[in-house]
């Protein structure tokens, strides 16, 4: 029952109100006259702490509040696929086309739209003994998107009525009959808080990697499916870029984009990018497969915070389908930084930084809802939840609060680094900095699905690489030419990964995305060559030569072979690095 109380204290996004004797904790509540949405946080006696999601200027005492009585949630059903909400999920096109450019407070439109009707197909059968989770039927959403039509949560009983056709969300398309002699009515639409995690049978730990398309990502910090994974760097350094290449490129059936505080014109870029953007997988355009939340820096601070829980609970949802899912959240630290001027308000007490001591707790929450999953129902499917998210610590200083709480959690570090980024290296991962708790637990994958000795080319580059950063130093010191002839070819075999491999163009059509089996040719490639030159050099061959040889050019253009003619390229690549090798050899040991 909704209940009414009146505005005694306004401080910002801080409503303090009194009179709302029986309203719970995370209730919602309507504000004013103008009805702008908010959420309570706290409760002291007759007074409730609230937080208001839209602008609260103008604003005073004596307004009234009204509690709906429900948590904060998200509608769920047909409809969700190629839209953009905000943080709270409302639709912005549709505000758009009611209000206009901006916009207005107080604006109350269903997140899912009431009069477009869907195909439903059913596939279960009259009589049928359902229970939470299990498969009444679908939709195909999008091209690419079947949205499985679902038992709701805490419902058991026998079907007694479904029915195929053209619908609403919220038309009825099933009746369960429960145990009890209650008859419910199942509708293609569910409800479901935001802040608290879709429940699953069992949780499984990941085993296959997310394959992003991205070399330096995929061979050396690999990310599981159903795992998390955290990009912290300075401004400039990439974050979004990144985020963007897996949000485009990654192996999900869906992806949820978060654009959490950042600027308008990134989201602008996502908006403008994936409907032109075809899918490597399936042909079709990236949005036919993509939710986006946006929430950006000029939208109420408060709303951030709803907005990474807003987007988690959606992923849950269509992993509950079975499918994979992806969710990219750009950035956390700005999601943080909302949690701290909330904290704020609330005179709670400060932690490090001002930042509030649940900070750690908060983070978690979110991450931990990420895995791979038994999912509810009888078929026992499979789903898979990845979580990734963008820290900007200031002046990439990850000493800072929200870096240190989040690498506590996450398994994947992608490092990025702002010397890499300014020398136009990217991604702009540091090799020596970044980690990846996942890459034992996806051996076997790569293994069986790559090559046996991928786990010991991946060890081998990981070596070279910190080989160089150790030679480097001696570099600096004496010179070059006080180096051996093995030391020399390791820093330039070392050269060969880093420009030819792990630098990667995002806006080149053939570059942008680069498949393992490519991935592992080109590895072999490299080290074909490195192998070649130390029997070129222990033959009596020059240094400078060797690396002069016409094939070198050869190899950096390797990665812009289209992908179906990388095997007989590569392998005239690889017998002319023995003939041009050969060739010195024997020219030197004539001279």
């Amino acid at each position: 029952m909704n209940q009414q109380g009146t505005i005694v204290k306004v401080s910002g996004p801080l409503v303090i109100a009194e009179g709302l004797r029986e309203a719970n904790m995370f209730d919602v509540v309507r504000v004013s006259d103008r009805e702008l949405i908010g959420e309570i946080l706290e409760v002291h006696g007759e007074k409730s702490s609230i937080q208001v999601y839209e602008e609260t200027a103008g604003l005073g005492p004596g307004e009234p509040v009204v509690s709906t009585g429900l948590p904060l949630s998200v509608e769920l059903g047909p409809g969700m696929i190629e839209n953009i909400f905000d943080g709270i999920q409302r639709p912005l096109e549709e505000i758009k086309n009611a209000v206009g450019n901006n916009i207005t407070r107080g604006v109350n439109i269903p997140a899912l739209n009431r009069k477009k009707k869907w195909r439903f197909a059913p596939s279960a059968k009259v009589g049928d003994k359902v229970g939470q989770g299990d498969i009444l039927g679908a939709v195909q959403e999008t091209i690419v998107v079947s949205h499985k039509i679902m038992v709701p949560i805490g419902l058991f009983g026998t079907l007694v009525s479904i029915q195929g056709g053209e619908y609403t969300v919220t038309d009825v398309v099933a009746k369960i009959k429960k145990d009890d002699g209650e008859t419910v009515d199942v509708t293609m639409m569910q409800r479901w808080p935001v802040r608290v995690g879709r429940p699953y049978k069992t949780k499984q730990i990941p085993s296959e990697p997310l394959i992003t398309g991205q070399r330096s990502i995929d061979t050396l910090f690999p990310i599981a499916k159903g795992g998390n994974a955290a990009i912290p760097g300075p401004f400039g350094s990439g974050k979004t870029v990144t985020q963007h290449q897996l949000a485009k490129w990654a192996d999900a059936d869906i992806v949820i984009y978060v654009g959490c505080g950042e600027r308008g014109n990134e989201m602008t870029d996502v908006l403008m990018e994936f409907p032109e953007l075809l899918d490597p997988r399936t042909g079709e355009s990236l949005m036919k497969r993509t939710v986006l939340i946006a929430n950006t820096s000029d939208m109420p601070v408060a709303a951030r915070e709803a907005s990474i829980y807003t987007g988690i609970t959606i992923a849950e949802y269509f992993r509950d389908m079975g499918y994979s899912v992806a969710i990219m959240a750009d950035s956390t630290s700005r999601w943080a930084e909302a949690l701290r001027e909330m904290s704020g308000r609330l005179e709670e007490m400060p932690g490090e930084e001002g930042y509030p001591a649940y900070l750690a707790s908060r983070i978690a929450q979110f991450y931990e809802r990420a895995g791979r999953v038994v999912c509810l129902g009888s078929d026992d499917r499979i789903g898979y939840l990845s979580a990734i998210g963008a820290v900007s610590p200031p002046g990439g200083d990850i000493s800072e609060p929200v870096s240190q709480a989040t690498l506590r959690i996450v398994k994947v570090f992608w490092g990025l680094d702002a010397a890499l980024a300014y020398r136009r290296h990217f991604p702009a991962i540091n090799w020596l900095t970044s980690y990846s708790l996942y890459d034992e637990t996806v051996g076997g994958w790569m293994r069986e699905h790559v090559a046996q000795d991928w786990p010991e080319i991946r060890a081998h580059v990981m070596r070279i690489l910190q080989e160089e950063a150790e030679l480097n130093e001696i570099v600096r010191l004496v010179g070059v030419d006080a180096l051996s002839y093995a030391d020399r070819l390791t820093l330039e075999v070392a050269r060969s990964v880093r420009e030819d491999y792990l630098h990667q163009d995002s806006f080149h059509e053939i570059d942008t995305y680069a498949s393992h089996h490519k991935m592992y040719s080109l590895l072999k490639l490299i080290l074909e060559f490195q192998t070649q030159a130390k029997l070129a050099l222990d033959a009596g061959a020059d240094i400078k030569k060797l690396f002069e040889l016409p094939v070198r050019e050869s190899i950096g253009r390797a990665k812009y072979i289209p992908e179906k003619d990388v095997d007989a390229e590569f392998e005239k690549i690889t017998k002319e690095i023995a003939r041009q090798m050969g060739e010195l050899a024997s020219k030197e040991a004539e001279d």
